[in-house]
């Protein structure tokens, strides 16, 4: 899963960005509204962290902008614990949560995975295909019963066609939702992570759809 993160507070993006990280995602990072914005109108992201407060171009502005042009990633806004107003103003410009500063890295985690989740139709942190169980809160996927053992690259791939599953998911889509803007991408990459997933998972679970892509899928 990819996140673009717009704050401009050094540190406080320092700490969100290792935390984002040691939860298995992908993330882009920005320090001002101008260039937040150009990411997200730009590149496909599973979901945006977006400050309020931002030099050069406001927060509200950058996600009303957005929203104008029909991009609808779900967006969690960070506000000052005081400023309900900006709460209000962030939910009516598109905002889908809103989390108040200071806060604690676990909840911003549970509202990004609720985030995640809801805008692919799933209502649960646990996810099933089959035999094959995910559970989004501590990132550990089972088959039957049994642990699966994966590298981050697997598990970053599992759980984008878990979240999708039974869907067909284009080579392209993948790299871009799981690799970061500066990361040297390559296609022949994301077919060597599905051989490996495909060992590790009984078969028929991962469907190549010739031309098109793969699609996760339970055994009839």
């Amino acid at each position: 899963m990819r996140i673009l993160l717009i704050e401009d507070d050094a540190m406080l993006q320092k700490q969100v960005l290792a935390g984002l990280r040691s939860a298995a995602y992908v993330v882009d990072t920005a320090d001002n509204g101008v260039d937040g914005h150009h990411l997200g109108d730009t590149s496909p992201y599973d979901a945006v962290v977006l400050d309020l407060g931002l030099p050069r171009l406001d927060g509200l502005s950058v996600l009303r902008r957005w929203r104008a042009v029909g991009r609808d990633m779900p967006v969690l806004i960070l506000t000052a614990r005081d400023s309900w107003h900006e709460k209000v103003a962030g939910i009516d410009a598109g905002a889908d949560d809103y989390l108040t500063k200071p806060f604690h890295m676990e909840e911003l985690l549970a509202r990004l995975r609720a985030l995640i989740r809801r805008a692919v139709g799933h209502a649960s942190s646990e996810l099933r295909c089959g035999p094959l169980w995910l559970d989004t809160r501590n990132g550990r996927a089972t088959v039957d019963g049994q642990a699966l053992v994966l590298t981050g690259h697997e598990y970053r791939l599992l759980a984008y066609l878990m979240h999708h599953r039974e869907r067909v998911i284009s080579r392209s889509d993948l790299v871009e939702h799981l690799y970061a803007q500066d990361f040297d991408r390559d296609s022949n990459t994301v077919e060597v992570f599905i051989g490996r997933l495909r060992k590790k998972l009984p078969p028929g679970l991962i469907e190549t759809v010739r031309g098109l892509g793969y699609r996760l899928t339970a055994p009839t």
